[in-house]
């Protein structure tokens, strides 16, 4: 961003949030961050923690009295504060749900009174039951049935979807749709399941690296800050307003190959232990055999590219 502008982050105490706040940062912008610090950490933004032009709120958005005067001073707002992590959405799906669709829609509502810019993180979830190998943002979307909670976090972030572009056509408020990959980097935790700060853990640990299902299911991880890089570009980007774009990488690797890999990389002597779905999550679990991105709208707006390699990324998160 050129000029110094305020900005708001909600989610920023998150790991990719706190990533996003120290690029805003470093680019001489100022900074409201709103965080419960359900998920997030106020640890993460510990390196920005004393920069005067950071300010961090802890609160729910939707909670936050502050909010119109947070908004009304704010030039763009990223709102990334959502329920993560795929053992949060299994076990607690009424939170998954509630805080998704009643953040965002504070957040909306309060950027619709000044016509501040949103960009909205969603997620790959959405895409669903697809079966095909690539995602494109004009892809139709398959959602599996609601007595599965798995899919509670696919439709909760769809429904977000759908209320940013309802406040587009009728308030006029521009929004731009972020649909998020896979993303690892520094301060990516485990603890909410996610995968590769998981398998580095046990690999440091010497212990076994436990593949849920057949391990077959393939995924591509973004680097934190080609993510960020991302962000940032579209929100400055005139052209993206009122659209939807996929952010990842489109180096795709299987679950069980992702496993080798850190073992090999870390020269660990652990061992790979398969885990049946319903035993990691539950019963009637459903996974997406694939999940790999359709970028080229994103470069052809932005010209963005990811740049980190897997390699590079496990060896990155391995010495944090």
């Amino acid at each position: 961003m050129s000029n110094p502008e305020h900005i708001l982050v909600t989610g920023g105490a998150g790991f990719i949030g706190s990533h996003l706040v120290e690029r805003l940062l470093g680019d001489g912008n100022s900074v409201t961050v709103i965080d419960d610090c359900s998920t997030g950490s106020l640890e993460n933004l510990h390196q920005v923690r004393s920069d005067p032009r950071l300010r961090v709120v802890q609160s729910k958005v939707s909670e936050c009295s502050a909010l119109a005067a947070i908004v009304s001073e704010s030039s763009s707002i990223f709102h990334l504060a959502a329920a993560v992590g795929v053992e949060l959405v299994v076990n607690s799906p009424i939170r998954t749900i509630h805080t998704n669709l009643r953040e965002t829609e504070a957040i909306l509502e309060a950027a619709s009174q000044r016509s501040v810019p949103v960009l909205l993180t969603s997620t790959s979830e959405v895409y669903g039951k697809s079966q095909k190998s690539s995602f494109s943002e004009d892809d139709d979307l398959l959602i599996g049935p609601p007595h599965f909670g798995r899919w509670s976090y696919a439709c909760s972030k769809l429904m977000d979807e759908f209320l940013a572009m309802a406040y587009a056509r009728e308030r006029k408020l521009p929004v731009i749709v972020a649909r998020l990959f896979n993303t690892v980097g520094p301060r990516q935790t485990g603890r909410y399941g996610m995968v590769l700060p998981r398998f580095i853990a046990a690999a440091k640990a010497g212990e076994p690296l436990k593949v849920y299902g057949d391990g077959r299911q393939s995924r591509c991880f973004c680097h934190v800050g080609d993510t960020v890089e991302a962000l940032v570009r579209l929100q400055t980007c005139k052209a993206a307003r009122n659209e939807i774009f996929n952010v990842g990488s489109t180096e795709e690797i299987s679950i069980l190959e992702l496993a080798e890999l850190v073992v090999r990389t870390l020269n660990s002597r652990s061992n790979l232990e398969h885990v049946p779905y319903d035993i990691a999550y539950a019963p009637g679990f459903d996974d997406m055999p694939r999940r790999r991105p359709a970028i080229d709208k994103l470069k052809n707006a932005t010209g963005f590219a990811p740049r980190t390699r897997l390699r590079d990324m496990i060896g990155l998160a391995a010495r944090t």
